[in-house]
C-alpha cells in the first residue's frame, strides 16, 4: 500500500508562524505535527510515502529524511488548486490500495486491519457540533451515500477527518480527472469529497468508520488544544531546572534552560530555549526563543524570538524580537 500526504497548503490561519515554516512542521508536545502523524502509521505495511509539497517544501523533505527511514517521494504542487488536484499529482506512482491523510489531523484509529476491508474503501469520520466547517457524509444501511463539502445547511454531523483508505486507486484518479474536466470547484479548488462522490455514483461502496479522537491543528486555538491533548496523553518530558517549579504535563527539551520560573501546565518548550523569571502556562515556545520576566498563557512564540518584560498573550512568528518592557 502507498500513502499520499498533501502538504502544499500555505497555512494562512497560522500566520505569522507559517511564513518561515510549513504548517506540518509546527511543534506540538515536543514534535512537529507531521511527526505525530507519521508515528501513527508504524503498524501498517507501507510501500512508499508520497508527500505533495509546496511553499517551503524543502523543509518537509529535510525533516522526513533526517527522522524516518521509509521509501519516500516528494512531488511539488505548483498551483494550489485544491485537495483533489494535489492527490492527482501522484497518479503515475500509485497502483492498488492507497491511504490518504491530511496533515491537520491528529487521530486515534486502528489502521492495522485495512487489508481486510470488504468495501471499496473507508472514510474516517467524527461526530461534531458544527458540521458547516467540514466535509460530511450521509450514511444509509452502513454505507456512505453522499459526501457534502462544508454544507451551508446541516445534512449530517459526521465530519470527514481527513483520513481515507481507497482500494481502487485507478478509479479514484479517473474520478478526479472527471472532476477537473467538468470544472467543479469550490472557491477555485477541487475537493476530494467531490471526486469520491463521483466514485459512489459509479457504484463504489464506502464505509464510514468513526474515531474517538480527532484533534485539529489548523488554527492557533486548536493547535494549543492539540498540545494539551497530547501532553495529557503521555507526551510529557521534564528536565532539571534552577529554582523553578514545573507543573505537569509539560514537554521541555533537554537543551532548554529554565531559571526562576513557573512552567505549566500544558506547556511545550523546544530545544535551546531560555526562560528566566517567567510564568508560562498553556503555551508553545519554539526553538531558540528567549523568554524573560513575563507571564504568558495561551501563547505561541516562534523560533529565535526574544520576549521580555510584561504580562501578555502573544502570537509571535519566527525570528522576531518583542520587548515589552515599560
Amino acid at each position: 500500500m502507498k500513502v499520499i500526504i498533501p502538504l502544499a497548503g500555505l497555512g494562512t490561519r497560522l500566520r505569522p508562524h507559517t511564513y518561515t515554516k510549513p504548517k506540518p512542521l509546527l511543534n506540538v508536545a515536543g514534535k512537529p505535527i507531521l511527526g505525530h502523524m507519521l508515528d501513527r502509521l508504524g503498524g501498517i505495511d507501507i510501500e512508499e510515502m508520497i508527500f505533495i509539497v509546496g511553499y517551503l517544501g524543502e523543509q518537509i523533505e529535510e525533516y522526513v529524511e533526517a527522522n524516518y527511514h521509509f521509501a519516500a517521494r516528494y512531488l511539488r504542487q505548483e498551483e494550489l488548486l485544491g485537495q483533489a488536484h494535489a492527490i492527482y499529482l501522484a497518479k503515475n506512482y500509485v497502483q492498488g490500495p492507497v491511504l490518504i491523510l491530511f496533515v491537520d489531523t491528529i487521530f486515534e484509529a486502528e489502521l492495522g486491519g485495512l487489508g481486510d476491508v470488504s468495501t471499496d474503501g473507508v472514510i474516517y469520520v467524527k461526530e461534531v457540533d458544527d458540521p458547516s466547517r467540514f466535509g460530511v457524509v450521509l450514511v444509509e444501511d452502513g454505507l456512505i451515500t453522499k459526501l457534502v463539502e462544508k454544507p451551508s445547511v446541516p445534512v449530517s454531523n459526521l465530519a470527514i477527518i481527513g483520513l481515507y483508505y481507497i482500494v481502487d486507486s485507478k478509479l479514484l484518479f479517473e474520478c478526479i480527472d472527471e472532476l477537473m474536466r467538468i470544472g467543479k470547484t469550490i472557491e477555485k479548488e477541487y475537493y476530494l469529497a467531490d471526486a469520491l462522490q463521483i466514485m459512489i455514483d459509479r457504484g463504489a461502496k464506502f464505509s464510514a468508520i468513526p474515531v474517538e479522537v480527532w484533534e485539529d491543528c489548523g488554527k492557533p486555538e486548536t493547535l494549543l488544544a492539540t498540545n494539551r491533548y497530547l501532553l495529557k496523553k503521555g507526551g510529557g518530558q521534564e528536565i532539571e531546572t534552577r529554582n523553578s517549579i514545573i507543573i505537569p504535563p509539560v514537554h521541555i527539551a533537554q537543551t532548554a534552560s529554565i531559571t526562576n520560573s513557573i512552567i505549566g501546565p500544558y506547556v511545550s518548550i523546544a530545544q535551546r530555549c531560555v526562560v528566566v523569571g517567567s510564568i508560562i502556562q498553556d503555551s508553545i515556545i519554539n526553538e531558540g526563543a528567549h523568554i524573560e520576566n513575563v507571564t504568558l498563557t495561551q501563547s505561541l512564540v516562534g523560533s529565535h524570538t526574544w520576549v521580555r518584560g510584561a504580562y501578555n498573550k502573544l502570537d509571535v512568528g519566527d525570528s522576531s524580537q518583542v520587548d515589552l518592557s515599560p
